[in-house]
């Protein structure tokens, strides 16, 4: 009979204990999460443990960065369940605040990281990176981290993260984590769980769209009518809408008219009611 994971609910539990690993000199990753958790995550940990000795995960189900109308009520949550998928996974403690620890009555403060959240993502979802970057920021301070492990997915995300933490001097190292695929090449999300079998096959179009692309640039192609053909292909393929297909330069996320080191191409757009990003090198 294995033990359960244990679980801490306040920063102040949470901040003693990867103290007293570090003090006993013990390397910590933290790994953020909303919950759901799947085969992606699990990699995060296990990237974790690749660079540090003991991994810690949080769960928490953030509202600052849902939007009017968004999935909030309705995102897929089962502690217990994750929980017994992280300590498989080799995690040794499990942070899950609640929404009054995370913002108590009073809480007026935020983080807002300059440029970087003003494009792809976040001009489609105003206000969505703030709510990001305020809750990354408590959550790393109350960790205090040597390591804190992200996914390239979301590749906005992590780059806003990345930023923050070094314009802060939060003393964590970020991390990115390469993107996890289904047999299939759908990238992992807990937002495929919507997906019917119907709209997830629409949903294929993303990657196929993405690497297609990629090819087409690697071998010399004007990258404006290639990111045209892009989108043009999610939209003939079922996607209700299409957000952004671009390419972009992979630190400052600036729009590139041609590829550089480290440029990435970027797509987002919605199938039924489900928003899907994904990203791939160039």
């Amino acid at each position: 009979m294995h033990k359960e994971l244990p679980i801490v609910r306040t920063p102040i539990a949470l901040r003693n204990t990867t103290q007293s690993w570090q003090r006993a000199g013990k390397r910590v990753a933290f790994i953020p999460t909303m919950g759901a958790l799947h085969a992606g995550h699990l990699a995060l940990i296990e990237e974790g443990l690749a660079h540090a000795d003991v991994a810690v995960a949080s769960i928490f189900v953030n509202p600052r960065q849902f939007g009017p109308g968004e999935d909030l009520a309705r995102y897929p949550r089962d502690e217990a369940g994750d929980a017994e998928k992280l300590r498989a996974a080799g995690c040794a403690l499990l942070y899950a605040p609640d929404l009054e620890t995370m913002y108590p009555d009073g809480f007026a403060s935020f983080v807002r990281i300059s440029g970087l959240p003003d494009v792809l993502c976040g001009a489609v979802r105003p206000g969505h990176f703030d709510g990001v970057a305020t809750v990354v920021t408590k959550l790393l301070a109350s960790a205090r981290a040597d390591y804190a492990v992200f996914g390239e997915k979301d590749w906005q995300q992590l780059a806003i993260v990345k930023r923050l933490a070094a314009d802060l001097d939060l003393g964590t190292q970020i991390i990115g984590a390469p993107i996890v695929r289904d047999a299939d090449g759908l990238a992992l999300s807990s937002r495929n769980l919507y997906l019917s079998p119907a709209h997830r096959a629409v949903a294929l179009a993303l990657p196929k769209a993405l690497a297609h692309a990629q090819a087409q640039l690697r071998a010399g192609a004007a990258a404006a009518p290639v990111l045209a053909e892009g989108a043009l292909t999610l939209a003939r393929a079922g996607f209700a809408r299409v957000d952004y297909f671009e390419l972009v330069e992979g630190e400052t996320l600036a729009n590139l008219l041609s590829p550089t080191p480290g440029a990435r191409l970027m797509a987002a757009g919605v199938v039924g009611t489900t928003r899907l990003i994904d990203n791939i090198k160039v």
